[in-house]
């Protein structure tokens, strides 16, 4: 369960479904209005991984490499710059190298966006990744910064970076928002840039595999359709509680409820074959039961933020394992996951919800990850909840409706009544570097290549 403050970081979306973008173009959910209208996906998520795309980039000091995995790397910098770390208060030089996608039209015009990489940075060297769009209106939004980050935290400490406005749209941990969604102000295209950083005089460099962003335009909902079962199977998915780590490193926002994101990050990361070794556990204290979460903990944690729930750092915590790829996106109903399910695929999922709301969790939360790795014969929800007292009793049953619902919506009531936000279908998915045919079918299905 990550901290009750943990959605106000998110905007809550605030567009009303009839409202029409300016340029003509109305909120994807309007066409549920009418069934004889094809009905888009209001989710575009968008990356660039392959040695073609990586070339068609605008690079400055950046070199392309092919291989297995292509990528970009610093090649000749492009210059150097000075860095203060606002959370060390040390200031050092570093080379630095760009790459800057060309522009993206989103197929749907959104209200948020959040963008996710897949990167290795070897000690002495870390990234920065940002964005600039294009509003319906054919003005643009600044360079915004979505993230700096490295692998380790020797260097720099992995941060958000708040306080970015234009009184337009802000920038709300990982997410970028528009302010006010009623006005049917959205977000037409969007261009992301890197920057690749390394100290002087090496030949040290970061390596990207994968940048992409999902943007999303959710209309407001208290509840969603109900989807009709359409798979039983379940994903023998390791099971670690979040609870049995309460107290522990208060630096990485003491464990327990906070811990939700890494724990769950780490069931899949362990399911698809990624392991530590006794070196990188070393620094746990021994007496701790299942160290990898604490060292997920550390290596997702945002100093800024100040806990483990920055939603890419935790995508990008899952491709430091080798043959790893991790995406944040939204998906769409119930459907959605059955299909990756049906694939091998098990997902982690945002949602929030009042104790009463779903039967068998025992607790009601502002927001809290967990991973969903199967469905009953009924079609209801199998899931491994690291808000659990012990590892033993991670694995749940939810009810089908329930579980759907208060992942999807957008818009819930707290315990005082008020009117405060949903996750929309948020979801990480981590899947191997190169996925089988059926994995990949599955995959474009659900909008991600």
């Amino acid at each position: 369960m990550n901290r009750a403050r943990q959605p106000s970081r998110r905007t809550v979306l605030t567009a009303a479904v009839a409202a029409a973008v300016a340029g003509g173009t109305a909120p994807a959910a309007a066409a549920a209005d009418d069934p004889g209208r094809p009905q888009a996906r209001p989710i575009d998520y968008h990356a660039w991984t392959t040695y073609r795309e990586w070339r068609l980039g605008a690079a400055q000091g950046v070199r392309t490499v092919a291989g297995s995995r292509p990528g970009v790397v610093i090649g000749a910098p492009a210059g150097r710059s000075d860095y203060t770390d606002p959370h060390t208060g040390t200031t050092a030089t570093w080379e630095y190298a760009t790459w800057t996608a060309p522009v993206h039209q989103l197929t749907v015009p959104a209200t948020e966006l959040v963008a996710s990489w897949n990167a290795h940075t070897p000690d002495g060297t870390w990234l920065q990744v940002e964005l600039q769009g294009t509003y319906s209106d054919g003005t643009g939004t600044p360079w915004y910064v979505m993230g700096r980050w490295a692998s380790g935290d020797q260097d720099i400490k992995r941060t958000s970076v708040d306080g970015q406005t234009d009184g337009r749209s802000s920038i709300s941990t990982d997410t970028f928002a528009i302010d006010d969604a009623s006005t049917g102000l959205r977000l037409a295209s969007y261009r992301l840039r890197l920057t690749l950083y390394r100290k002087p005089g090496t030949r040290l460099t970061p390596t990207v595999w994968r940048l992409g962003a999902m943007g999303s335009d959710i209309p407001d909902r208290f509840t969603v359709p109900a989807s009709a079962p359409g798979l039983a199977r379940e994903l023998a998915v390791p099971r670690y509680s979040q609870e049995i780590h309460k107290g522990q490193y208060p630096e990485y926002d003491n464990g327990g409820e906070a811990w939700c994101s890494p724990t769950s990050s780490q069931m899949i990361i362990e399911y698809w074959g990624g392991r530590l070794t006794p070196e990188q556990l070393s620094w746990v204290d021994p007496s701790y039961a299942d160290p990898q979460v604490d060292h997920a903990a550390r290596f997702t944690y945002d100093y800024q933020y100040e806990g483990c729930g920055n939603w890419p750092f935790n995508a990008a915590y899952a491709a430091t394992f080798r043959d790893l790829q991790g995406v944040v996106t939204r998906l769409t109903s119930l459907t959605d996951l059955e299909t990756l399910i049906a694939a091998g695929i098990p997902a982690m999922t945002s949602q929030s919800f009042l104790k009463t709301e779903l039967t068998g969790a025992g607790y009601g939360t502002a927001g809290h990850l967990m991973t969903v790795i199967g469905f009953t014969a009924d079609g209801d929800v199998i899931a491994n909840d690291p808000a659990s007292a012990n590892d033993d009793a991670v694995r749940r049953v939810y009810l089908r409706r329930e579980f759907e619902n208060v992942w999807l919506r957008t818009k819930r009531y707290n315990a005082s009544g008020k009117v405060v936000s949903g996750s929309g279908g948020v979801c990480y998915l981590y899947f191997p570097a190169h996925p089988s045919p059926r994995r990949r079918k599955a995959l474009a299905a659900v909008g991600v290549r």
